[in-house]
């Protein structure tokens, strides 16, 4: 039996992750160990954990890391116990292969862990950039301490080679998200209202906005923007939780003061992945700064507004406004956003992020792949020179 270890630590990574582990499930010579951490066990983030106990993927280990603050030496500390807590996890398992995906800083522990035991690293969903946000530093430094790479596109392949990873270690998948719209039966307005309690009966905006880590002294200032755009628009909101980053509870609290003051805005927790892709497909447009927006939305051809710099180099589809963090820049892209005819002209618009069939891509390299000193010891391959003004360079 292959053992294979896969890392999740909240309900955004468990979405992307779901077709990769009924896959695995599903393979007779693989035994998968879940291992569960970050905000899937804080019950300040809803306890997501369930979710994953519900869906019937059995957890071999779970791993507490997150501090009580949220304060930038506090996540600083929650890496450090990271660290600590996947080690003694995957001492204990001794995977022959360990899967992480993207670049939250408590996914990044279970990479550094995973180095001095000599265990190879599958990473998917890199390549990427997030300019604004310190993920982008996680996310590139995991392409380093990984073995396998499974990127959503070519041109994020590129850059996976421009890190100096060598081709046969590439895979372009697509992004595994992806694969859930094959399956996933969406539910409709009643539907929602009877399982989440949600007000559904009126064109509404969905909102997710996160901090922006690398300007994280602004976030308070970013929220009273957004929420004063959002009032500005007279529509219902629905929010979604923003992530546990550098002082993401002023952002909830900027959300708590705005429902006070609008009773057709409300809070969701845990959606699961049924819930959020039915929102999409039911939202007016998208607002905020979510990957989200910009991975599944243009399969709902959902028009999202995108704000600043959080999601900055990230491959867009035309569904996506960029504006500034201002209330009259979001505003104005909630104009355009809104208006029928931009909606109509996004029919039929191709996903930049896949076509749906990412997770047997990656399943079919994890059982396949052959373990070993060679998977283990990797090779810099440095690009070609390039000789530029009289000076060459790399």
């Amino acid at each position: 039996m292959r053992k294979v270890a896969l890392v999740t630590v909240g309900r955004s990574d468990y979405g992307l992750y779901l077709p990769v582990l009924h896959r695995l499930v599903a393979e007779p010579d693989v035994q998968l160990q879940l291992i569960v951490g970050g905000m899937q066990l804080s019950p300040e983030f809803g306890l997501t954990v369930q979710v994953v106990e519900k869906d019937g993927f059995p957890i071999a280990e779970r791993v507490e890391m997150l501090s009580v603050s949220d304060a930038p030496d506090a996540i600083a500390e929650s890496v450090g116990r990271g660290v600590i807590g996947y080690a003694r996890a995957l001492a204990r398992l001794g995977p022959d292969l360990l899967v992480v995906l993207g670049d939250r800083f408590d996914m990044y522990p279970a990479a550094v862990a995973a180095l001095p035991l000599a265990i190879p690293v599958a990473h998917i969903h890199g390549g990427e950039l997030t300019q604004g946000a310190m993920d982008d530093a996680l996310r590139h430094s995991m392409t380093k301490l990984s073995h396998l790479h499974f990127v959503a596109s070519s041109e994020y392949a590129t850059r996976v080679r421009q890190l100096g990873e060598e081709e046969w270690r590439i895979t372009v998948s697509g992004s595994p998200g992806l694969d859930n719209l094959l399956s996933t039966a969406l539910l409709d307005r009643e539907e929602m209202a009877a399982q989440f309690g949600l007000r559904l009966d009126r064109p509404f905006l969905l909102v997710t906005f996160h901090p922006v880590t690398l300007e994280f002294d602004q976030t308070d200032r970013y929220a009273c923007e957004l929420m004063a755009a959002l009032g500005a628009a007279e529509l219902p909101v629905v929010f979604t939780q923003p992530n546990a980053d550098t002082h993401w509870r002023s952002i909830c609290a900027r959300i708590d003061e705005f429902r006070r003051d609008h009773s057709d805005a409300e809070v969701v927790g845990t959606l699961g992945t049924q819930g959020y892709f039915s929102l999409m497909a039911l939202a007016a447009a998208m607002v905020g700064n979510s990957s989200s927006g910009l991975i599944e939305a243009p399969s709902f051809e959902l028009p999202v507004v995108n704000i600043g710099s959080r999601q900055g180099g990230r491959l867009r589809a035309a569904n996506v406004i960029d504006v500034g963090y201002q209330r009259h820049e979001i505003s104005e892209g909630l104009s355009r956003a809104l208006d029928p005819v931009f909606r109509q002209s996004l029919a039929g618009l191709p996903n930049p992020y896949g076509d749906g069939h990412a997770a047997e891509r990656i399943v079919a390299r994890l059982t396949s792949v052959p373990l070993g000193t060679t998977l283990l010891t990797k090779r810099f391959c440095d690009q070609p020179k390039v000789k530029v003004a009289g000076v060459t360079g790399g």
